[in-house]
This record gives C-alpha cells, sequence and structure tokens, in this order.
C-alpha cells in the first residue's frame, strides 16, 4: 500500500468538504478530499433528464438569513430564485377525509432554490479545485496520531496529513473510523447521539409536460398529515419553462420497492388532481436511510437535531491535528446548507491563523 503526503486531508467531498477546499485554495497547501462514495456532494443530488426539471433529491431551500451561503452562491456566480408555494395550498388531515384547499396564511418570508437544481452548487465548487486531489470510492479506515503528522489509512492506500478534517455526519464517523490514541470517552458519547440531518427522509419527484396545478382551484403545495406524500411542492425550474412536483415521502415507506411507492404518490397524486397527474415524464427518488455513506441506522432513538452543534464540535483532537466538522456539527443553522458553509469557514478560520 502506497504512502501520500499532504498537508490537509479532508474526509468527504460534501458540502463542507468542498467548501472548504475551495477556501484553502487561497492558503497555498496541499489539499486532499476522501470520499467513500462514488459521487461527490454528500446529501445534495439533483436528479437532471433532459428536457425536464431538474429534481433536488436532498438540500435544497435556503432563506435569507442564511448568509454565508448566499454569500459563497453569490461570489461563485451561481443564481438563486424565489420557491413558489401559492396563496392556497391542498391540505388532507386523515386519509379518510377529502382534501381541502386551503388559503395559506400570508407570509412575507421567502424561500430561495439553487438555479438547475442545488448540485449546480457542488459541480461549481469542484470546477475550482484544480489543484485538490479528490479521490472518491475510496473508504478511510483509521486516524493514528504520529510524532509530526496524522496517519490515515483507507482502502487503497495511506496519507501522512498535517491536519485532518472529517466532514462526515458525527455519528458515521463514530462508527467507521478508528481512532488511535482513542476520543475522549465525553465526544465519543456525543459523537454516537448526534442527531445525522435527513437520515431517515423520503424524498421524491415527478416531471410533467404541464403545470397542471396552477390554476385557482388548485395548487402545486401539499400538506398531508397521513398517506405516502407528506410535504410537496411545486419544482418548476428558475424559467418556469419545465415542470415539476417535489418533497418528502413518509420515511415509514422505505422498507417498499420504488415501484410501489410511486404507485402509492401517483394515487394521492391522482385524489387531488385527477388522472392527469398519472402522464408524468419521470420520477426520482432517493431513500437516504439506504445511503450507507450516509447513515448506519441503529436501534438508539435520537430527537431531531439532538447535540447538533454541540460545543465540543468547536474543538480540536488528537494534538490540535483532528477537527471534526459538518453540517451538524455548526450551532448556526444546524444541519442545513448555511451550517456546512459556516462549519467549513469555522475550520478555514482556524487553520488560516496557524498556517500564515
Amino acid at each position: 500500500m502506497t504512502t501520500k503526503n499532504t498537508d490537509v486531508l479532508i474526509i468527504g467531498a460534501g458540502l463542507t468538504g468542498l467548501t472548504l477546499a475551495y477556501l484553502l485554495k487561497s492558503l497555498n497547501v496541499k489539499t486532499t478530499i476522501i470520499e467513500a462514495n462514488t459521487r461527490i456532494g454528500g446529501r445534495i443530488v439533483t436528479k437532471r433528464n433532459t428536457n425536464e426539471a431538474p429534481i433536488d433529491l436532498g438540500a435544497t431551500w435556503l432563506v435569507p438569513q442564511q448568509t454565508n451561503v448566499l454569500n459563497l452562491l453569490k461570489t461563485l456566480n451561481i443564481e438563486v430564485f424565489e420557491q413558489f408555494y401559492g396563496a392556497t395550498a391542498i391540505y388532507q388531515p386523515d386519509p379518510n377525509k377529502q382534501a381541502q384547499l386551503v388559503a395559506l396564511p400570508n407570509n412575507e418570508s421567502v424561500s430561495y432554490r439553487i438555479k438547475n437544481g442545488t448540485q449546480t452548487l457542488i459541480e461549481t465548487l469542484a470546477d475550482q479545485l484544480d489543484s485538490t486531489s479528490i479521490q472518491t470510492d475510496t473508504s478511510v479506515i483509521s486516524i493514528q496520531l504520529k510524532a509530526e503528522y496524522l496517519e490515515v489509512k483507507t482502502n487503497k492506500q495511506t496519507y501522512h496529513s498535517t491536519y485532518v478534517i472529517s466532514t462526515l455526519p458525527p455519528a458515521l464517523f463514530n462508527q467507521n473510523i478508528s481512532v488511535t490514541p482513542e476520543l475522549p470517552e465525553v465526544i465519543t458519547d456525543v459523537l454516537s447521539k448526534t442527531h445525522t440531518w435527513m437520515h431517515n427522509s423520503i424524498r421524491a419527484g415527478f416531471t410533467y409536460k404541464t403545470p397542471f396545478w396552477k390554476h385557482p382551484q388548485s395548487s402545486g403545495t401539499i400538506y398531508a398529515n397521513s398517506g405516502p406524500l407528506q410535504e410537496f411542492y411545486d419544482h418548476c425550474n428558475a424559467e418556469q419553462s419545465l415542470y415539476a412536483l417535489s418533497g418528502f415521502m413518509s420515511a415509514n415507506l422505505h422498507d417498499l420497492g420504488k415501484k410501489q411507492r410511486k404507485q402509492l404518490a401517483l394515487d394521492q397524486l391522482q385524489s387531488y388532481y385527477g388522472d392527469q397527474a398519472l402522464e408524468y415524464l419521470s420520477y426520482e427518488e432517493c431513500v437516504w436511510i439506504a445511503q450507507k455513506h450516509t447513515i448506519k441506522p441503529d436501534n438508539n432513538f435520537l430527537m431531531p437535531q439532538q447535540n447538533n452543534g454541540h460545543p465540543l464540535y468547536q474543538e480540536r483532537y488528537l494534538n490540535e491535528r483532528l477537527f471534526i466538522a459538518g453540517a451538524e456539527t455548526s450551532p448556526v443553522f444546524s444541519g442545513k446548507m448555511e451550517a456546512a458553509a459556516s462549519s467549513a469557514m469555522h475550520v478555514f478560520n482556524s487553520l488560516k491563523a496557524e498556517i500564515n
């Protein structure tokens, strides 16, 4: 097994890892990103089919208060556009009762989506990293403290790095990577009991030839307390020329097959829109609990957002050489894209103070 040297080794090529690598370009350090998946992006996934609206199946929405990620998008010349909710929503509180068309409350706050899908941010960041090595389909097995560096063993080769930054969901880091010497029990306990954003979500979407939901007696905004689709929204493209509906499916359906989930979703949409809902172009989904590089299911119940942004994530370990970063570790908008960007900036500022 070969050994390579690097200044900074980042575990995970999601938004935190890629943003950090992008920021590190200004410090003229050798940076390596190790990604276990065969793709980059982490919990950002956009499905694109020719002449169809792009469907986001992971991180999707932004709000004006999320300034770090919005400034990053502006710097990269990536456009955002306002999510369309409309004045009404289809609301079904009980599967045994008829769905109702209800007025949405007046709300001056807005949500944004990224033009051509959230994956545009991932692709643009990766394009900026000419000198950064991104190794996909590579899993980190262990991290060991040596006198002058950290030794990181993967399933393909060994790295010697001055600093290591894990951007994995904390619970996954704790389960998958052996650390020598062992981390203090106080932090391993927090790692194991940190809720992973999106861990049991099912995202789904249908593309269509026409936006049949856009008329006064209907809506593309759906809220259902039971049934396969629980939150669904208009998911047309920024130009409003390609049409889709997309949102969240009940997490209880993860044991079913894709064909079964699709049929249940179509049945529900048909009950709202009639047979035109059946005339879809494509169906896309992502069952996040099945993504082994995001979560390893266990029987321990965790409250949503449990230990997200915990103070121990702001500290460093293994002789100040190991950072534990990522969306769950930031106290600001924990679990969101803003948290991922904020976490990357926190690590960058710490490294900048030492490297310069």
